[in-house]
């Protein structure tokens, strides 16, 4: 008999269109592997494909997110690089291993797992070979499914494109999966980190972190908290995770010859700040689409020898998805993870 597996699976965009389906389970074709899915975890913008598309031109049926880690079950002719019972994670951004992505002026490169590519909620998936890295050995696959995104961003930002960071000032704003990654990844570096939050509560467990200061938003401004924090001098490094106004406000927050990393869409697509501090301050600002294959496998040798703890929030079955993406909703500590074997 043909083996039978669950995975969620979008027939238009929106919520409402979410079912929990039973399929046929995938079988590896040449160079491919077929992996099972022992995590998957959530992020923001798996919440805004699945509600509006996110811009993108889906392939329905479709099914959702892109960051997961599982273990190969079987492999298709020709496959090399892994074997039945290695524990992978996913790539975001399949075919970019390096360098700078391919794309031009008119049309920048965004081909991604769970968006014009196949998604990953589901119990298997059967991928090529290139789509994978191996996982970090010190993590379990929860945490380790986390760093597709949320970690290699930040290592991104903060790394690749921003290092040195010993003795220097790493601004975080808030609290979720990429903040507190970039949180670990700059203390580990040697940086003095300020975090930014509307919850004294989180702002007290960042600090358990390792966050040498905390400012709390809804209590005081936190432009000039971080002056004061560092007498007037600045952020060296800032991660932008709000996007829209708000750059303006890192912009007056950075330190001179500061560099301000584009990461989030949270106050929406389009970004805007004052030109004048901006050129006077000789700011770098920089989008960071996440990153490449080798920059991932960079993060998983990091995480396993400075002993990076990626931040579970909250664990959830296959079937709790809805209840994922409204715990998504109201904000979360860390990373959601789903746990299809759960």
């Amino acid at each position: 008999m043909t083996e039978q597996m669950k995975r969620w699976s979008m027939a238009a965009v929106g919520r409402e269109h979410l079912t929990l389906e039973s399929v046929t389970k995938p079988q590896p074709e040449a160079g491919e592997v077929l992996v099972k899915v022992t995590a998957v975890s959530l992020n923001y913008r798996d919440k805004l494909v699945i509600e509006n598309g996110f811009g993108l031109s889906l392939p329905f049926p479709f099914t959702p997110a892109s960051d997961m880690a599982g273990v190969v079950e079987a492999i298709g002719d020709g496959v090399s690089r892994f074997k039945p019972g290695d524990r992978l994670i996913s790539t975001f951004i399949p075919g970019w291993v390096d360098g700078l992505n391919q794309g031009t002026a008119r049309v920048p490169p965004y081909r991604t797992l769970g968006g014009t590519r196949p998604g990953v909620m589901a119990e298997y998936v059967a991928f090529p070979e290139d789509w994978f890295t191996r996982a970090p050995a010190s993590l379990d696959d929860a945490a380790a499914s986390t760093l597709p995104i949320a970690g290699l961003t930040a290592w991104f930002a903060l790394v690749e494109r921003g290092a040195p960071l010993p003795g220097k000032t790493v601004l975080i704003q808030g609290t979720g999966g990429v903040s507190l990654f970039g949180l670990q990844i700059a203390k580990a570096a040697g940086a003095q980190v300020i975090v930014t939050s509307s919850s004294a509560d989180k702002l007290a467990r960042a600090k358990e972190l390792g966050a040498d200061h905390g400012i709390d938003r809804s209590s005081e401004d936190w432009v000039e908290a971080v002056r004061r924090l560092t007498n007037d001098r600045g952020a060296d490094y800032v991660l932008e995770v709000a996007g829209g106004a708000n750059l303006g406000r890192s912009v007056e927050a950075a330190a001179m010859g500061a560099r301000i990393s584009v990461i989030g869409v949270l106050e929406g697509l389009e970004i805007s700040a004052p030109v004048v501090p901006l050129m006077l301050k000789g700011l770098t600002v920089q989008g960071i689409g996440v990153g490449h294959r080798r920059g991932l496998e960079d993060l998983v040798r990091a995480t396993d020898g400075f002993r990076l703890k990626p931040v579970i929030d909250t664990r959830y079955g296959l079937a709790d998805l809805p209840a994922a993406l409204d715990h998504l909703d109201r904000g979360a500590f860390g990373k959601i993870v789903i746990e299809p074997q759960r």
